[in-house]
């Protein structure tokens, strides 16, 4: 199946299951959008135009909003990184709110936590919350021996590459490799945007072996609040959008120039793209 059309299906669940309007004295708009702020009004519905969304008022909780969101974009995530397998080989994993000790390069985390929770002092000088639950996970699992060896003899008896954990019989209790963690935030305040730096920091910070890509996935309407999240480089690897082609119509129909200029700072520096982008750059 093409991008394209994953993406297509992607939007329809997305206008089917979460995207409702609100009702205003002025006029309605989406929820993704910010009530008090005209231009992520009227953005946001231009948005929601040109996706197509048929307008249900039908209440849904900010709560269920989230949950949605991290599923609908995981199964996208699944079946568009499914159409890459060849370009990708592996046996991959996807699952939502997944503790990071799960996984062979945090596993010692689960230890460590425990430790520091026993001992008042330790608690207090260093703090707790090194088991984070990214909104997606994505975890290859280790290959044996015999797919090792499949077109020819690559490992032998001889005792190397006897601690890499990609190779299954170098792990007692096989553990899946974190590949990417993926945060899935609806609409983004400064404090959405901190908690999703603050989680790209422990991850880099507390692994043992590689890092896993680590990205962000928005429908917030005003790149003056992506920019909270994308600029600047270091923690998170890139931020994409939900449906950056049409936000970026949406911005051109409003004639917003300041949101306009920050848009393309964003989408040229590479700090921004579309979510179409996403299951091609976990292939990297």
């Amino acid at each position: 199946m093409k991008i394209a059309d994953l993406r297509r299906a992607y939007h329809r669940r997305l206008c089917e299951e979460i995207i409702r309007f609100k009702r205003d004295k002025a006029t309605n708009y989406p929820n993704f959008a910010d009530k008090g702020s005209n231009s992520s009004r009227e953005i946001a519905l231009g948005v929601v135009q040109r996706l197509g969304c048929e307008p249900s008022y039908e209440s849904i909780s900010g709560q269920a909003v989230g949950r949605l969101f991290e599923v609908i974009t995981k199964d996208f995530l699944e079946k568009a990184f499914g159409q890459l397998h060849h370009l990708r080989p592996g046996r991959w994993y996807y699952s939502v709110e997944t503790p990071i000790a799960d996984f062979d390069q945090y596993e010692h985390l689960a230890e460590l936590e425990r430790i520091v929770g026993q001992i008042d002092t330790l608690s207090s000088s260093l703090g707790g919350d090194y088991i984070i639950k990214p909104d997606i996970v994505i975890g290859r699992g280790p290959v044996s021996d015999t797919e090792i060896n499949e077109k020819e003899s690559v490992l032998e008896a001889d005792g190397f590459a006897g601690l890499t954990p990609l190779r299954e019989a170098n792990v007692e209790h096989h553990r899946l490799i974190l590949h990417a963690s993926i945060s899935c935030k609806w609409t983004l305040r400064s404090d959405r945007s901190q908690n999703a730096r603050a989680e790209a920091l422990n991850l880099i910070r507390n692994r043992k072996g590689n890092l896993p890509h680590i990205v962000a996935v928005t429908a917030e309407p005003l790149p003056t609040r992506i920019a909270s999240l994308a600029l600047g480089t270091g923690d998170l690897d890139c931020v994409y959008h939900f449906a950056l082609p049409e936000l970026i119509q949406a911005i051109r129909q409003v004639d917003n120039e300041d949101q306009m200029d920050i848009l393309h700072t964003l989408v040229q520096g590479r700090r921004l793209r579309d979510i179409s982008d996403l299951p091609f750059d976990l292939a990297i």
